[in-house]
Formats: C-alpha cells, structure tokens, sequence
C-alpha cells in the first residue's frame, strides 16, 4: 500500500508538470492568444478550403454544359429522360404501372417494373419542389450530375473526417489481432481514454485536427478525380451519377453507426439502412454495397471486434435496408433470393446467433472456454437449421442464379457464357494503365493511406481497408468498375495528405516549443520531460506489468497492457525518437522536412488538377454532337445525328417501325418518338440475336426477314467506328459472331428448312473454337413448318426515284457535307438492289394494314457500302442450350409469330 501511495503522488507529479509544460498555453495570456489566432486562422482556412474544392466539383462537370449546352449525353440518358417526362407527366402510379408498345416491338417493355426510379423521381422532385418554372426539366436532367458529383464530394469528405477522428483511430491492426487471439476486447470507453492521451491531436472550436485535414483533402480529391468524372458530367443523365452519393452517403453513415465513445450512434445504423434503400432505387450497384457492408461486418467478428454497438448497427441496417429494397418493383424479393446477395442475410442470421450466445454468456458468467463450447453447439444447430432449409427450397427453384455481369467478374472475360455481356468493351479487365488515367497520383497517395489506416485503426477506419481490397479486386476484373475505386481512392489520399499537411503546419507553428507534439497534427498534449521521480519508479511500474498479465480479462487495461507488452521494443524504440526529436537539431530537421513537404503537395497538388481538368474536357464530349476544325482552323459543332432524328420525326408516320442496331434504339424512341426493335436494354436475347442475324447476315436472307418486323432501316456510316465497322467486326469477332449464331439458328430452323449443306470456313467464331465447327452448316430457304403462318407478302412493289424536294432536313434546311464528317446525310441515287440493306428503305407492310405515304430515304454514299458476302454463315449452337431455355425460346417465337 505504501508502494502503491509513492507511485499515485509521482503520477499526480508527472499530471501537474504536464499541465505546466505542454498544456500550459491557458495559464499564459500570451499563449492563449496565439492559440485562438491560430484556431480562427486554422478554421477559416478550413471552411475556405470546403468551398473552393466544392465549387471546383461543380465547375469541372460544367464544361460540357458551356460548351454544347444543356444537351443529353450518350445513349442509356435518352431512355432515363425519357422516362423522368412520362413520370412529370403521367405521376408516379402510371409510372409504377407503364407498359412502353414503342420499344422491342413486338414484345414492348413493361417499364415500371423492370427501372430503377430513383433518379427519376429525384428529377421531378427537384422539379416541382426546388427549382420550379426556372428550369427546365430538360436542364434539370442535365445539371443533376454536377449537383451530385458536388454533394458525392463533399460525403467523401466527411466519411474521411469520421475515420480520422482520434476516439476511432486509436488502435493499430496488428495490436487488435493480438487482442483477439488473447480473447480480450477494448470497448468504448477504454477507446476514449486512449483518445485523451498524447496521440489525441487537438481540437479546436470542437473540432479535431487532424481529422479535419484529412476531410477537406478527401474532399478535393473527390471534387476532380477522373474515376468519379467519367459517370458525373454535366449531360450524363444516368444512374452512376446519382447512385456515386447515395453509395457515400451510406458507407458515412454505417461507419457513424460504430464511432466509439458514443452510446447511441447505433441509431445511424437505421438510417444507414434508408439511405442504401435509395441506392437500391437509383442503381442496380446496389448488390455491391450490400455485400461490401456484410464483409465488412463479418470481419469486424474476425478481428474480435463484435459487441453490442456492432450488432444492433448492423441489425437494424439490413433489417431496414432490405425491408424497404424489396419495395422497389424491379428488386422484388431478390435480397433473399438472390445467391449474390444471400450473404449479408447470412451474416445477419449469424450476429442474432452470436449475440444469442453473448446473452448467454453473461448471463451464467462463463468462462472463455465454455463460451466457445456454447457458441460451437449453437452455431452448429444453425448450421444444420440452414442446410435442411435450403435442401428444402433449392428443388423449387426458390434461389435464382448469379447473373452473367457478376459471373465475369469471377471468370476470365468472353467466358461468362453470355455474347451480350462479353461484347462490351467496358467488361475487359482493366490494366495499369487504365488506373493511372483515371487515378493518376492517387495510385501512390491511396497505398500511403492504406498503411496509415492500418496503424490508426478502428471500427470504422478497417471499413475502408475492406473498402480498399475489394474495389481493387472488382476494378481490376472489369474496367468499368474503376467508378467504385474513386470514393475510396478519394478516402484514402486525403487521409496521407491531411496528416502530412498535419504535421508540417505543427511544426512551423508551435514545433519550437518546449515539450514537442506526440500526436499527429502538432496538436494534443505535449510530451513532458521525464522527471528524476519518473525515472526511479520505472522499475516498479515494470513489475506492475508484469504482476497484470497474470490478471488476463476482457476489460480495457488487459487489452492496453497485452498490446504494450507485445510491441514493447516497438514502443521503447518509438520513444527514443521522440526524445532525440526534441532535441534543438531535431526540432530544426523537422522543419525543414515540414517545409519540403509542403512544397512537394504543393507541386503534385497543380499537376494533379490540371490533369484531371484536362481529361475532363474530354469526358465532357456528348457522343450525339461531335466537334471538328477545318483546314482554315475554324471549329464546326456536328448535329448530324439529331438532326437524323428529326428528320425521322418529321418524314416518316407516326405508327413507323425503325429497325437498328441496339445501340441506337433509345435515341431514336426519345428524339424521333418512334416504334424500335431492340435497345440498349438487351433483356431478351433472342431478339437481339434475331436483330443481328438481320443486320450482319446476307442480304437477301436478312431481308426477307426484316420485311415482317419494320418498315425502315437506319444505318450510319462513313466513319471508323460507324455500323459499317461493326459488321465488320462481327463477321471477324467470335463474340459478336455469338449473338446471331447462339440464338438465330432455332429460330430459322423453324422459320425455313434445310438444303444443301455449306462449308463454314469464313466463321471465324469456329476457327476460334468457342463452338464446335462444323461442316454440315445448311443453306437454307422459305419452305419451314412456321413460314406459312407468317403474314408476308408475295409481291413487294419497287422503291420510286427520289425527288429533290427530298433534299432537305429539319425546317426545310438542305443538308450539306461539311468538311471530314463521321458520317454524311445527303440524297444519293437509287441503289440497284431494292431489297439493300443499306440505308433507310421502305420495306413491305403486312397485308390488311393502312398503306404509308411515299417515304423519304436517307442512302450511305456508294464509295462506303459494303460488299454482301453471299455466304451464310451459321453454327449449330442451340443445342448448347438447357432444355428449359430451349422451351423459352419456343414460346416467345410462337408468342412473337402470333
């Protein structure tokens, strides 16, 4: 006891030479005075700081704007403005509930159910609620990428601050896994005491430094980095755009849900649920939050991190979450469904069970060994419970399968087995060099504040360690996702960057005082000079250490003493340099590093931004305008491809079926407000692969064809990537060479009958071997068991010369060949095969139905057509279809036919 009074009075001692040295700027005016000047010089530069880098964000993604005007951007915006009209129009029950007749025909689409709405029911909120008659709705599904990519920065920011704060950065990754092997757990009130140590930082006008450093650098990065530009221009009215900030909105808030010191934060767990149900509504990511949240959850019980914070966070997250998801129409029961999404419901069945085992536990207080039997017959029980359950349910069909998207992200690319998904270039795997496009010096700030995560660990700080691996693994499968590499990219560097710019302005501003910072930041207490009554009790505060690993436990100490005992040389060495650091030459070398620090942030941070504006320029080109220079310099803007459209509007009845590649589909369904084929949607295979049979196929097979399904056919050319090059590219590609071959050959099968056989040399798809060639590949002709029960006709009257008042566009203007275009719209001759293909040609209407008008023809020029092959190219490749996709087909060619 006396030993025990000696080392209290030596403690008090050491608190009160503390308390003079290192917090003594309260006792002296002039301290207190340099300390509130640097708290408002340090706030102000902060709040200017947020607002630049905001109004950056905003800028940046209005360069298309500025230049094209508020235009719609790509092909997929089309259908998505589109459909925010008839919801402005119509109201939300006739939205839930609309079948569109103008698109697939003949099938249509019921819109309603197969949409994610969330973006546009946000659009015509903004518009009846915010913005009201000063916009547009047109503008308003231009600027709400800018709005959003505004407020996905600014998420991204106050998620970095969340991780950076001292009470839940407390702890090192490598000292956790300690404490888990010794089955000891730090709970939140031993947290904030460490929080409150020298390593807290400072805090200034309630906020801590240097969390807020690292928040307003996130912040800016997040404002500029291509990653979250490419899906966030001003134009690019698509899902991504939206989805990006509530996909931040919910990681902020489930990591809010686990900071430590705060009993209640749970409830941020509830809505943390509500914000992912609106990720549900606005994008079909949705599967990846979901699943990176349940990682995350499960790691948190792997690294001995579960408690009743974490249970009832994640509890009510997913109970809310999935109880409102399953509302949206086109998710329907899919979250217990759905194999991809089954495992955070795993997860949520394994934390009742665990947290059933917990309640146990304390209840009959037993040991640590007997708690593990208890958890190991309980689990098993579940296990069992859950085996006999999906026995049950699996011969039903209850479980649907992985769709092919996710399945390419797990198997090499063109091997998902679906020609759809395999044929976009957005599903190739990415490379190094696709990183640093759209990454660029975030490939080195990113990894730098991995590592410092990993030694300022927390609850909330390891999500963005999961985040970290699991958007690198997915990204690297397929290009396309590098959008979800932006957010935690973005975390990431302004976490390095903060903390550097931490340290140096410590340093330059109080680094010369007596007692340097121990904490990041230059803030916190001051690390005393060791006292000679320190030194004498330091052999009696080692047996104390010794005497308390006898003590083991779950309470904080035990886990604080097990972590110093275990790095101790780590600690011993860690103090060492804080003494010689101190010291005058040090506090001189610290400077200096402080001064080139800043210097080289400085330098990377304009490279850095002028880069990311300079290829935003370039993400900011709408595909439907394009711009040119002439040879005398002067820039034309080419509208070719609206005006087309318009053309098609004016020029063609109301009741017309335009037949194209899918890619064009929802512009012509927005702009010309025409009946089409096929779009960008690609729900029904056997359609598409009808579509390509047509448009890659021979000419007089095609046609006879095409003549049931419309009545004009738009073709663009003259350019290198125009549809010209992609049948190119489908008779040489395997993949594209899939999608008629897979799908068409049943149905001509039933449609014609087979002749003489043919060789199939010329398919590269079987050279390539992804389907076995074959050599008994038939001709084929107008003789099968369904060809007489297709209304057709017998005679098809021949094309009329155009007339030169057909020579004109959109309000009587005549088009004209302006310089080196992508493609050109003029009148050309009569083709000498009425049944070609290539361009816009009235084709045969179904006997009994009203006759059309003399149409207008918009003809490629004769130097690009292509030259018809005469050869049919065919594989056998139905019989690799299961017997119920088989069936599938049958009925919709029948319901097709009818």
């Amino acid at each position: 006891s006396h030993r025990r009074r000696r080392r209290r009075r030596r403690s008090d001692m050491a608190s009160c030479s503390s308390s003079s040295s290192g917090g003594g700027s309260s006792s002296s005016p002039s301290s207190s005075a340099s300390g509130y000047l640097f708290g408002l010089v340090w706030l102000g530069a902060a709040a200017y700081a947020s607002y630049f880098f905001l109004e950056q964000a905003y800028r940046i993604r209005l360069q298309a704007i500025d230049e094209f005007g508020p235009v719609i951007h790509e092909f997929d915006p089309y259908f998505n403005y589109r459909a925010t009209e008839y919801l402005y129009e119509h109201g939300a029950k006739k939205f839930l509930t609309w079948f569109d007749y103008k698109v697939w025909y003949p099938l249509g689409r019921p819109v309603g159910s197969t949409i994610y709405p969330g973006m546009q029911f946000t659009a015509v909120f903004l518009k009846n609620h915010i913005v009201g008659d000063r916009m547009s709705l047109n503008d308003v599904c231009c600027y709400m990428p800018a709005w959003f990519g505004a407020l996905a920065s600014l998420l991204i920011g106050l998620l970095a601050y969340e991780c950076s704060l001292p009470q839940n950065s407390n702890m090192t990754l490598f000292g956790v896994l300690v404490d888990a092997m010794k089955g000891r757990y730090t709970d939140d009130k031993t947290a904030a005491s460490r929080s409150s140590g020298g390593s807290a930082g400072r805090r200034i006008f309630g906020l801590s430094s240097p969390a807020v450093e690292c928040g307003v650098f996130a912040c800016g990065i997040m404002a500029v980095v291509p990653a979250h530009i490419m899906r966030s221009v001003g134009g690019g009215y698509d899902n991504e755009s939206v989805a990006v900030s509530a996909m931040s909105l919910t990681y902020l808030l489930w990591i809010r849900s686990l900071r430590s010191g705060d009993d209640k934060s749970w409830i941020y767990g509830l809505l943390g649920g509500v914000a992912y149900f609106y990720m549900v509504a606005a994008w079909g990511g949705y599967v990846f939050v979901l699943n990176l949240v349940g990682v995350h959850a499960l790691a948190l019980v792997l690294v001995g991190r579960f408690g009743r914070k974490v249970y009832l966070s994640y509890s009510l997250f997913y109970a809310v979450g999935t109880a409102l998801a399953v509302q949206v129409p086109v998710v329907g029961w899919a979250p217990l469904k759905s194999i991809e999404q089954l495992g955070p419901c795993v997860v949520f069945l394994g934390y009742q069970v665990l947290y059933l085992c917990e309640v146990i536990r304390k209840k009959r207080r037993l040991s640590r060994a007997d708690a593990w039997k208890l958890r190991i017959r309980v689990g098993l029980i579940a296990a069992i419970a859950g085996i006999v359950l999906v026995m049950l349910f699996v011969p039903s069909g209850y479980f649907g399968p992985i769709s092919s998207r996710v399945r390419g992200l797990f198997v090499k690319h063109t091997k998902t087995g679906n020609p759809l998904v395999d044929s976009v270039a957005e599903h190739q795997p990415a490379s190094s060099q696709a990183y640093f496009q759209y990454l660029h010096h975030l490939c080195t700030l990113a990894p730098i504040g991995f590592l410092i995560v990993v030694f300022q660990f927390g609850d909330g700080p390891s999500f963005l360690l999961v985040y970290g691996v699991t958007a690198y693994f997915f990204s690297h499968k397929m290009v396309r996702l590098i959008l979800l590499t932006g957010p935690i990219a973005s975390a990431l560097g302004g976490i390095a960057v903060g903390r550097i710019f931490a340290w140096a302005i410590g340093q330059l501003w109080g680094g010369g005082d007596e007692g340097e910072t121990a904490g990041e930041g230059g803030g916190g207490k001051k690390v005393p000079k060791a006292t000679p009554a320190d030194e004498k009790g330091g052999k009696a505060d080692g047996k104390k250490s010794k005497k308390s690993k006898k003590g083991g436990g779950g309470g904080g100490g035990g886990s604080s003493s097990s972590s110093g005992d275990t790095f101790a040389g780590l600690t011993a060495v860690k103090d060492g340099f804080v003494k010689a650091s101190n010291s005058q030459e040090g506090i001189i070398t610290k400077r200096t590093l402080a001064l080139i620090s800043l210097g080289f942030m400085y330098v990377f941070g304009l490279r850095f931004k002028d880069y990311c504006w300079r290829l935003s320029k370039g993400l900011s080109n709408p595909t439907i305008i394009l711009k040119g220079q002439l040879r005398n310099g002067e820039t034309v803007y080419v509208d070719d491809y609206r005006e087309a459209y318009w053309w098609i509007r004016d020029h063609t009845p109301e009741d017309s079926r335009i037949m194209a590649w899918w890619d064009y589909g929802y512009q012509i369904t927005a702009i010309s407000n025409r009946t089409t084929i096929a779009d960008g949607n690609t729900w029904n295979h056997e359609h598409i692969g009808l579509l390509g049979k047509i448009l890659t196929g021979p000419v007089d097979e095609s046609y006879e064809i095409a003549r049931h399904m419309a009545d004009y056919i738009l073709v663009w050319g003259g350019g290198g990537g125009d549809d010209l090059a992609k049948v190119y590219l489908a008779s040489n590609a395997p993949v594209l060479c899939n999608i008629p071959h897979l799908v068409f050959i049943f149905i001509a099968s039933l449609l014609f009958r087979r002749t003489e056989p043919s060789s199939c040399e010329d398919c590269q798809q079987c050279l390539q071997g992804s389907l076995p060639g074959r050599s008994d590949v038939p001709r084929l002709r107008h003789d099968g068991p369904l060809w007489d029960s297709l209304p057709h006709d017998e005679g098809i009257p021949p094309l009329q010369p155009p007339r030169p008042s057909d020579q004109v566009g959109r309000r009587g203007r005549p088009h004209q060949i302006r310089g080196s275009l992508p493609f050109q719209i003029r009148q050309g001759p009569r083709l000498q095969d009425p049944r070609s293909l290539h361009g816009i040609q009235k084709l045969g209407r179904r006997p009994g139905q009203p006759s059309l008008r003399r149409s207008r023809k918009l003809v490629l020029p004769r130097a690009v057509s292509p030259r018809p092959t005469g050869r049919t190219q065919y594989e056998d490749g139905f019989r690799s279809i299961g017997g119920f996709q088989q069936e599938r087909i049958r009925r919709r060619v029948s319901e097709a036919v009818l």
